[in-house]
């Protein structure tokens, strides 16, 4: 996870705009803020600001303010609340499943020409079977 701060030449709403649209279609983006006093960007997830920046000056001018690692609020005091709490989740989980897997057992018994069988079809088999699919 890297967070970059760019700064954009971006005066407008419009402009604003495309810029937070061209970055959020980037693959491995998970956050974006814009502070449009300062004209900053901030961009978080598993990117390369390079990629962004050349992205980025196609609609204004940019510059790479800095680049580091994302720092991640810290939670060490929630994290054995979460923990207990999944604990006490797998327990509620494991009669669900079992819940189901009789249900699905009633099902089969209640519709015995449930089948879970596939029969795929080639080209090589049957001559006129849809090859464009």
């Amino acid at each position: 996870m890297k967070k970059a701060v760019l700064k954009l030449g971006v005066h407008d709403d419009k402009e604003k705009k495309k810029a937070m649209k061209t970055v959020s279609g980037l693959a491995g983006v998970d956050s974006i803020s814009m502070d449009m006093k300062e004209q900053k960007l901030t961009v978080i997830g598993d990117i390369d600001p390079v990629s962004i920046v050349s992205k980025l000056r196609k609609l204004c001018h940019t510059e790479i303010l800095s680049v580091g690692p994302a720092k991640e609020p810290e939670k060490k005091k929630e994290e054995p609340k979460k923990e207990e709490a999944k604990k006490d989740d797998k327990k509620k989980d494991e009669p669900k499943k079992d819940d189901v897997a009789e249900l699905v057992k009633a099902y089969k018994a209640y519709n015995p020409h449930m089948t879970t069988y596939y029969h795929v079809r080639s080209a090589e088999e049957d001559p006129n079977a849809c090859v464009i699919c």
